[in-house]
């Protein structure tokens, strides 16, 4: 069985067409359930996904308590799913379902992890376009995990790869590094990503910049280890500056300007000591969360496929379990 997981944000106007075209892409495999995930929606996507749940069996549903992101939504549906292969999609229909029988057919011939490889990204902005390529190559270049520079999240897990991510809870997650960093075996699918279907993209700049520092703190020390060759770096010219006013002041009839080497020398060390407790600070606070322990997200209801809407059992809250 292969179970398709979409989390949903305010994706009303799209989970009609999401399930038509999952359901026709599935028709070739043997069995499919599709799992949407509730990630605090507002705009009445939990009553559309009720109606589909009522109409289609193979339709299961997550209501999450609040948002708790895409990414523990992502991780609440990888947990619900039953299926021998999981793929993780988007609602928005930008990462088309038909290639979802690629995905398959790549994980029939043996391999765990299949990731879609962006060829083309219709409907993005070259400012997105040109961030997210940055910031890919950018991550290579600091981690030792091959992270594939033009995925996202579509891809296809097999079981064990699943039950690999179920053993890792930490809170900062970055599911597409993840899954690269499990290991076994891995292949690319190319697609051409087309626009978002209906409504309004869900990651703005702040929280596109937000997903990368998590990226990049989970999966990379560099920020430290660069911070400390800037500060080495400033400490040797201050001792520089240090030895010529020494030497001006004892050894030449020139008298030292005082104020402005002593002014430039402040701001630069005040500098580093800012940014460096900065970057610090940002580890610190990941060590803050994992410390505390908490589930990444809570269930506050579930719904299999076949039950109408006026007869689902009453809500249940449940919390999602700790390795």
């Amino acid at each position: 069985m292969i179970s398709v997981v979409a989390p949903v944000h305010n994706e009303a106007e799209n989970l009609a067409e999401l399930h038509r075209r999952i359901r026709a892409a599935a028709a070739e495999l043997d069995t499919c359930e599709i799992v949407l995930v509730d990630d605090g929606s507002t705009d009445g996507s939990w009553p559309t996904m009720l109606a589909l749940a009522a109409a289609d069996p193979h339709v299961r549903l997550l209501r999450l308590s609040r948002n708790f992101g895409h990414q523990a939504a992502l991780t609440a549906g990888l947990d619900a799913a039953r299926g021998d292969a999981v793929v993780l999609m988007d609602a928005d229909l930008q990462d088309p379902p038909e290639v979802i029988p690629a995905l398959v057919a790549k994980w029939r011939e043996g391999y765990d992890v299949v990731y879609g490889l962006r060829t083309e990204r219709e409907g993005e902005t070259r400012y997105k376009r040109w961030t997210a390529a940055a910031f890919y190559r950018l991550l290579r270049g600091m981690t030792r995990v091959d992270i594939p520079a033009d995925a996202g999240d579509f891809r296809l897990l097999s079981r064990r790869a699943v039950d690999a991510l179920a053993r890792m809870p930490e809170r900062a997650r970055f599911l597409r590094g993840m899954t690269s960093w499990v290991g076994f075996r891995q292949a690319g699918v190319p697609y051409r990503r087309d626009a978002r279907y209906a409504g309004e993209t869900k990651y703005p700049t702040r929280r596109m910049v937000r997903f990368a520092v998590d990226a990049i703190t989970s999966f990379s020390t560099t920020p430290i280890r660069v911070v400390t060759g800037i500060g080495l770096v400033v400490v040797a010219f201050c001792v520089g500056v240090l030895a010529w006013a020494i030497y001006v002041k004892f050894f030449t009839d020139t008298a030292v300007a005082g104020w402005t080497s002593v002014l430039i020398v402040v701001l630069l060390l005040g500098g580093m000591q800012l940014v460096g407790l900065g970057v610090i600070g940002q580890y610190v606070a990941r060590i803050f969360e994992e410390a505390k322990q908490r589930p990444l997200y809570i269930v506050e209801e579930s719904v299999d496929g076949g039950v109408a809407p006026d007869v689902v059992a009453s809500p249940t809250t449940t919390a999602a379990p700790l390795p």
